[in-house]
C-alpha cells in the first residue's frame, strides 16, 4: 500500500523491552517515515506511563514539526483519514452510559491510515509488523486483527469499536516525505 516503516519487528520488539514503545510511539513512526528511535525524544514522559493519550500524541507531533488536523468524536467506517492517524476506542463495559471518560482512556489504541484512490484504506497496526510492513486492508484489520486483538488484550470488550480521533497528517511536512 505504501512505503514500509523504518523499523522492523526486532526493532519494535527492542523498543519496547527498552522504553515501551507500543501502539502510540509505532503508529507515529511509521506515518511521518521515522525509525522508533527518532521518535523516542519526542515522546515526553511515555516511558513512565507507556500510554499514548490524545495529549501527548499533539505535543509528540508539534515536536516533530508535524502539520496536522484533528476532528475528535465518534467515528466508524467513513472517519478514516487520508493520511494520518486515528485513535480507536474498544468498546466494552468502560464505554457504557455514566462511566467515567478516563476508564475509556485504558481501552483505546493509534493506528496509521492512509488512502489511495482504487486501492482502498490501509492500516498500520503495530501488532501485524510481523507481516514485514505492519500495513493491512481495512478489512481485512476489521475482520481478522481487530478479533484477535480484543480476544488477546481486552477481554471484556464487547467486540464493537469507534474511533474517536482522526488526525489528518500533511504529508509535506514530514522530515521524509512518504509516498501513498
Amino acid at each position: 500500500m505504501i512505503k514500509p516503516p523504518l523499523f522492523s519487528a526486532e526493532d519494535q520488539d527492542r523498543a519496547y523491552d527498552e522504553w515501551g514503545a507500543n501502539c502510540g510511539p509505532g503508529a507515529i513512526a511509521a506515518i511521518c517515515g521515522l525509525t522508533l528511535d527518532e521518535v523516542r525524544p519526542h515522546m515526553g514522559d511515555f516511558h513512565v506511563k507507556r500510554y499514548t493519550n490524545p495529549t501527548l500524541m499533539w505535543e509528540v507531533l508539534r515536536s516533530l514539526g508535524v502539520r496536522f488536523s484533528v476532528k475528535a468524536g465518534q467515528f466508524r467506517d467513513d472517519g478514516w483519514p487520508i493520511y494520518g492517524l486515528a485513535r480507536v476506542q474498544w468498546e466494552g463495559p468502560w464505554t457504557e452510559p455514566g462511566v467515567p471518560m478516563r476508564a475509556r482512556y485504558r481501552h483505546t489504541h493509534w493506528v496509521g491510515a492512509a488512502q489511495k484512490a482504487g486501492h482502498g484504506i490501509g492500516i498500520f497496526d503495530i501488532n501485524a509488523i510481523g507481516n514485514g510492513t505492519g500495513w493491512c486492508f481495512l478489512e481485512d484489520w476489521k475482520s481478522r486483527l481487530v478479533p484477535w486483538l480484543l480476544e488477546e488484550c481486552v477481554p471484556r470488550a464487547s467486540g464493537g469499536w469507534h474511533l474517536t480521533h482522526i488526525v489528518e497528517i500533511l504529508p509535506d511536512s514530514l522530515a521524509r516525505p512518504v509516498s501513498t
